[in-house]
């Protein structure tokens, strides 16, 4: 065997095996960074959430577990005169070092040594955020681990990465993190908005937050600032630097933000691991809405609140959100959201109500409808000011919100599938459990949320489709068909200036506004409620008590609705757009009793011509009578020569036929005289018996028509008493069309006349049979 020569170079030899020990010692270092990541805060970290309007304006901060205020900012979001600064004045090599720069190591280094104490720092930018997300303390150990933590800082993340993290939590003093919730806090603006000046202060203010407060020491911090803008020079023109020092320190004090707080507190629930949640609230709109409540707060009785919903009807996204009245009264259930709370809505139904009728073909914006005293099948509503009109249209039962015109209606459509209409387009009505859907629902027997009111509002205005309010950019948009195109616009004309009547004579409550609304009041006056619509928003108003306790004399029209309109006084300046009129719709003569199209050929059933919108083409007729029967249209004949009544059993002269309408029954004592005299037949011949009218078996009895009554002193009112003979059942007693007593027939009425004047005394029974005097009291 030869002896062994010298070593030969192989792959094991020795100029690989520091390639070897420096891929060991990599490998090394990988797993301890894998073993001791650096403490960057994860996803899953306890952390500050900032809730902010659309324009990024913040609407509420909650701190982290140590009560720290931050505001998320990307790098695009901040102005990139900070970034110049921060990079200039703290580590101008930031871009090309590994996160230890080790000449300014050096020269920190060489000073301490000279002078004994620490001139300058040495640390760079990355060396400052290992600081921030893990502090240590100011020696040489606490250096060393500063530096290592840099490097890994290095390692995991891009230069941007880092710049993220410094912008975002250096201190800024006190509770504030980051150059957001420092430009917010201090300077009221935006951080993408930073002026030189302010600049200068916000890159310096993380060496020493509480020495250079601005709104607590602003001599130093002017001092430290005018630092800065110094170092700034070569890159900063010398004009904008002059005029930056000009600049006094002017800070605000530091208040969290509160705008919109019942809607960022329900969103922070929703939300899981955010630092941000973006919302399509309008800052301005949502502060202008916070001063009209609490201008309001005054003139309410204690513990009275009051909630706002504004949605943009284009998109859908709500512009303003106000849950409570106050979010700082307890004592008016600041925290309870009445937004979201389920309530009566009393009235408030009525517009899909008759939206619905139009669709299904039952009624047009002027079918008669009967403003009287009703059973419905035992169920016996009243108006909310117990009077009552007699004859009237569609569109003045929906502008008066008339009671018992709209229980006749949905009597008509029925209340499961009125209420299956709502639920298709959106809108879902609670009942008490084990109750269903019954002729009370329409007068605020079922509960509903000002959330989902208005958001099937926003149908008038967006050519019948409701939709679900968005809070959020991005959020699906959810939208239902409520009506049809053409029973939206006659609905929300109707609501606007009182449908083509109202518009002819110009006494529309909201024709000159463009602002159609709808106004409602629950039971005991506990809730009172206004939703309006505009081309632009549709905004809902809700007052009451959250615990349900009765506000008497609070309701929609006193109440909510001024605000309302003040609302969109203030909110929504633009001039309404002109109407167009859908294809699906026209204007049309109709007639009453009939409610059928105007026939020039039968003028003599046209007791009273009206203008209304037809839908489809469709002019259905009036409801058939409740109280009797037949057919609306009839026919008598009467003598030639007399034009007395007659028959064939009685009379053997020369006849005509004369062709007639009749009126419902139960409308038959409200008709004016001349209108009673086209619809009542003429007297009968001499020869031939009367069959029964209406009015016969009912007669009053203790005063006689066309009395005058005179007070017994002049301010003391004259008291009657009035019986009633032919009836034992259950009868009404109205004096001027207002609702007095309902009480057996038996049972006399005593009745004090207050006014002077005419009295018009009508008494009524369930079948439509009735009396009626009139006397004089002086």
């Amino acid at each position: 065997m030869p002896p062994p020569g010298p070593d030969i170079k192989t792959p094991l030899g020795r100029p690989w095996r520091w390639l070897w020990i420096a891929l060991l010692a990599l490998f090394c270092l990988a797993v301890l960074d894998r073993a001791f990541p650096p403490p960057v805060p994860g996803r899953d970290a306890p952390q500050a959430l900032l809730v902010v309007a659309r324009d990024g304006t913040p609407l509420r901060a909650f701190p982290d577990r140590n009560h720290v205020w931050r505001h998320p900012v990307a790098l695009a979001d901040v102005a990139p005169l900070y970034l110049q600064a921060l990079q200039r004045y703290e580590d101008r090599w930031f871009r090309w070092h590994p996160g230890v720069n080790p000449v300014a190591l050096a020269r920190a280094a060489w000073q301490w040594a000279r002078y004994g104490r620490i001139v300058s720092g040495g640390s760079t930018l990355t060396m400052q955020v290992a600081r921030i997300i893990e502090p240590t303390p100011r020696t040489m150990a606490g250096k060393a681990r500063q530096i290592l933590r840099a490097l890994q800082l290095e390692w995991r993340y891009s230069k941007d990465e880092i710049l993220v993290l410094y912008v975002n939590y250096a201190p800024m003093g006190g509770v504030l993190e980051g150059v957001e919730a420092a430009s917010r806090a201090y300077l009221g603006k935006p951080a993408r908005r930073l002026s030189h000046a302010d600049v200068a202060l916000l890159t310096v203010l993380p060496q020493a937050p509480s020495r250079l407060r601005p709104d607590r020491r602003p001599v130093e911090a002017r001092a430290a600032r005018d630092k800065v803008l110094q170092r700034m020079a070569g890159l900063w023109s010398d004009s904008d630097i002059g005029d930056a020092r000009q600049e006094p320190i002017v800070a605000q004090a530091v208040r969290e933000p509160l705008l919109a707080p019942l809607l960022a507190e329900r969103l922070r629930r929703e939300a899981k691991g955010v630092q941000r949640i973006d919302t399509t609230i309008d800052a301005s709109m949502q502060e202008t809405v916070e001063l009209l409540l609490a201008s309001r707060l005054g003139a309410l009785p204690p513990r009275v609140s009051m909630a706002t919903l504004v949605i943009d009807n284009a998109t859908l996204e709500v512009r303003a959100y106000a849950g409570s009245a106050d979010f700082a009264d307890a004592d008016r259930f600041a925290f309870v959201d009445m937004v979201r709370a389920a309530r009566s809505p009393g009235s408030t139904l009525k517009p899909f109500l008759y939206g619905l009728a139009l669709d299904e073909g039952l009624i047009h914006s002027e079918s008669l409808l009967a403003d009287v005293p009703q059973s419905f099948g035992g169920y016996q509503p009243g108006n909310f000011q117990q009077s009552f009109h007699g004859p009237v249209g569609v569109s003045e039962a929906l502008t008066k919100s008339l009671n018992v015109p709209a229980v006749e209606v949905l009597d008509r459509l029925e209340p499961n599938r009125f209420v299956a209409a709502l639920r298709r387009g959106g809108l879902k009505l609670d009942f008490p459990k084990g109750e269903t859907p019954n002729l009370s629902v329409i007068l605020g027997g079922a509960a509903t949320t000002l959330e989902q009111l208005v958001g099937a509002y926003t149908a008038f205005a967006r050519q019948g489709m409701a939709g679900k309010p968005r809070y959020r950019p991005g959020e699906p948009l959810v939208e239902q068909r409520m009506l049809s195109p053409g029973a939206a616009f006659i609905i929300r004309d109707v609501l606007e200036s009182g449908g083509p009547v109202g518009r002819a004579v110009e006494q529309g409550s909201g024709i000159r506004r463009g602002l159609a609304w709808k106004t409602g009041t629950s039971f005991g006056f506990r809730d009172a409620w206004s939703v309006g619509v505009s081309d632009r928003y549709t905004v809902g108003v809700w007052v009451g008590r959250p615990d349900g306790t009765p506000n008497p004399g609070f309701f929609g029209a006193n109440t909510a609705a001024p605000l309302l309109v003040d609302l969109f006084t203030a909110i929504d300046k633009e001039a309404p757009a002109p109407r167009i009129t859908p294809p699906s719709v026209r204007q049309e003569k109709i007639c009453w009793p009939l409610g059928t199209r105007f026939d020039p050929a039968e003028a003599e059933l046209c007791h009273r011509q009206m203008l209304a919108w037809l839908l489809n083409d469709t002019a259905p007729p009036t409801f058939p009578d409740r109280l009797r029967g037949g057919e609306a249209r009839t026919a008598y004949e009467v003598d030639a020569a007399s034009g007395l009544r007659v028959s064939t059993e009685c009379s053997d002269r020369p006849r005509r036929r004369i062709a007639a309408a009749r009126w419902p029954a139960a409308l038959e004592p409200w008709l004016p005289a001349d209108i009673q005299a086209k619809a009542r037949p003429p007297a009968w011949d001499a020869r031939c018996p009367p069959t029964t009218e209406p009015e016969a078996g009912l007669r009053i009895v203790g005063l006689s028509h066309g009395e005058v009554i005179r007070r017994p002193r002049p301010n003391q009112p004259p008291v009657v008493r009035l019986e009633l003979r032919g009836q034992r059942g259950e009868v009404y007693w109205l004096i001027n069309g207002r609702l007095i007593a309902r009480q057996p027939a038996s049972q006399p009425l005593i009745h004090r006349l207050e006014e002077n004047g005419r009295v018009d005394i009508t008494v009524m029974d369930e079948r439509g049979r009735y009396d009626r005097i009139s006397v004089s009291v002086r």
